[in-house]
């Protein structure tokens, strides 16, 4: 029997009530006192439950545990952030969630609009006119609610904006006043079903015929996919198509798009499949222009790989969302039928439209059969090498990025494992099997460096009670943005096994400081100046038991990292809690 639902005494209650509608499971947040109201109305109104209060020592890792929450889940998680001064420390994982088209609600609240209900100094100095401009364009809508009658459709128009594809984060304000005050007259909460995102948009069929009429007659068809996999049904329909006519695919990894023992997966090694491609489809790409050319590190000159006469198709809905404050829009790349749909309804349309076109023509059959077969072979051959060179980093002295991932990937191999950030430079994908549809939640999307530990708490979080593993591969540049994001593992008990790939160095800066040397003529030594985390190193293992997780490292010897490994997973499976193993591993 439905319990009855408490009526709200004060605007805060409102707000809860209308998370608990949208069945929002946690609210993650660093208190602050201007939605002290929306933090009492949870934990006391709305009993700490749907939501429940994740506590975060920081409001970067609030919104970028959401971000990863988001991503495992697939529907939005509140966070909540404290006016001004909250809204700047989260202004870099609000930009990252946008930059990766991910749906989070970021609730924020102000000291009073009405001035004369202003504390001295402090409500003075963290209220802003309009608070929403410091975000506003980074998120894809943003409200302050005037009054209480209007909090009700102000929530519902923001879970829908944020959950229409494309999908970007949503940012909701409100006054101190409006959270604080008794409710006067009753605010009924409208029935939330009848305001659910419109239906996914389908591509014009006469473009889709297009599309398809030069897929079925190419010779040489390569299909490159980006964020495809945010829907995870789509990923089996990309299957079915490749399989269909024998197309290989390149994954970008902003979401697990095609697995990677697929005889049809060339992620690795696609320059030569794009030298001879004739037809190209791309399904959401995010950068197509960066995904057909090449860039020198020295000069940043940009070349094409493809030919002049490839004929070019891009089913996205990326124009649907444009905003000038930052190029995310990328370069404008001439398409021969671009086609703005939802891939998750266009795909299987496609599929349907080229079997179709290709009928019982057993000559086009059987070419594309050899084709299926040769990139087989040379697949096996690939994968075989990849292998051979990981398993014999064993006798190196100091342990590479291919033997880190080759060793967790055998002490994990059967779970059922999420890797929930990081790849070790891409070698997760070449050693491990990537079969399962969201097995791999995709790269930052902004690429801000303080992002990983956060969301992979946040998709761990998601997974909770699934009999999931969880398995974040964190760098170490990266946690030391945010370590205190472990505290926050370690408070609500998070599954979580972490395994540190620390090449003591933020490294990518490290190699741009190598090229610029070597274009100039001048010592790459000194490129290890202010990149290398040295003089003193960072021992992890001792910052994470300092935060209240099980850790163990520095780990420096091959023979070492497996049995450290095996060891983190028993704390992970048995006691339900966060691991974590330091790896100091070589820079590649």
């Amino acid at each position: 029997m439905r319990a009855e639902r408490k009526q709200p005494e004060y605007g805060s209650d409102l707000v809860v009530d209308l998370m608990k509608a949208f069945d929002i499971e946690y609210a993650a947040f660093n208190p602050g006192a201007t939605f002290r109201g929306i933090h009492d109305s949870i934990v006391n109104y709305g009993g700490n439950y749907k939501p429940e209060v994740i506590f975060c020592c920081h409001e970067e890792i609030s919104v970028a545990l959401a971000h990863g929450y988001a991503k495992a889940k697939g529907r939005p998680m509140v966070a909540i952030v404290h006016n001004i001064v909250g809204l700047q420390h989260a202004s870099m994982a609000i930009f990252n969630a946008w930059i990766d088209r991910v749906p989070i609600m970021v609730l924020g609240g102000t000291g009073p609009m009405n001035t004369t209900r202003r504390r001295p100094r402090i409500d003075w100095i963290h209220t802003a006119l309009v608070q929403g401009n410091q975000v506003r364009d980074y998120v894809k809508w943003d409200d302050q609610p005037y009054n209480l009658a209007s909090v009700p459709e102000s929530f519902i128009r923001g879970y829908r904006i944020a959950t229409t594809e494309p999908m970007a984060p949503v940012y909701i304000n409100y006054d101190a006043d409006i959270q604080e005050d008794r409710i006067g007259e009753a605010i009924e909460l409208p029935d939330i079903s009848r305001f659910a995102p419109p239906a996914s948009m389908q591509a014009n069929p006469d473009a889709l015929r297009r599309a398809a009429d030069l897929l079925v007659n190419a010779k040489s068809p390569l299909i490159i996919a980006d964020y495809l996999g945010r829907n995870p049904k789509t990923v089996r329909a990309l299957v079915e198509l490749a399989e269909l006519l024998a197309i290989p695919v390149v994954d970008k990894g902003n979401r697990f798009n095609f697995p990677n023992a697929h005889p049809l997966d060339v992620t690795d090694g696609a320059r030569e499949l794009l030298q001879k491609a004739d037809v190209i489809l791309a399904l959401d790409v995010a950068d197509l222009y960066g995904s057909l050319t090449t860039v020198s590190k020295q000069t940043r000159a940009c070349e094409y790989v493809i030919g002049p006469s490839t004929k070019l198709i891009h089913i996205s809905m990326n124009d649907m969302l444009v905003r000038s404050w930052a190029g995310d829009c990328q370069v404008l790349q001439a398409l021969d039928v671009p086609i703005s749909a939802d891939t998750s309804v266009a795909v299987p349309e496609l599929i349907r439209l080229c079997r179709e076109l290709m009928g019982s023509d057993g000559k086009r059959k059987a070419a594309m059969e050899a084709r299926l077969k040769e990139f087989g072979d040379k697949h096996k051959s690939r994968r075989a090498k990849w292998l051979a060179d990981a398993q014999a980093k064993a006798s190196q002295k100091e342990i590479s990025t291919a033997f880190l991932a080759y060793e967790l990937g055998e002490v994990i191999k059967k779970e059922d494992w999420v890797l929930v950030n990081g790849s070790s430079n891409g070698w997760a994908r070449r050693l491990w099997d990537w079969s399962k549809p969201s097995q791999y939640l995709g790269t930052s999307g902004g690429a801000g460096v303080g992002y990983g530990m956060s969301a992979a708490i946040g998709a761990a979080l998601a997974h909770m009670g699934s009999g999931k593993l969880c398995v974040d591969i964190q760098a170490d540049g990266d946690l030391l943005m945010t370590s205190s994001a472990l505290w926050t593992a370690a408070k609500h008990k998070i599954p979580l096994l972490v395994v540190m790939h620390n090449n003591q160095s933020f490294y990518n800066s490290e190699e741009h400081g190598i090229e610029v040397a070597k274009f100039r003529k001048r010592p790459v030594e000194n490129a290890g100046i202010g990149t290398h985390v040295s003089e003193p190193v960072v021992d992890f293992a001792q910052v994470a038991r300092g935060f209240g997780v099980h850790a163990e490292g520095p780990i420096a010897r091959p023979s070492e990292v497996q049995p450290a490994i095996e060891r983190a997973l028993k704390v992970v499976k048995e006691k339900k809690l966060p691991a974590l193993v330091d790896v100091v591993c070589e820079p590649r």
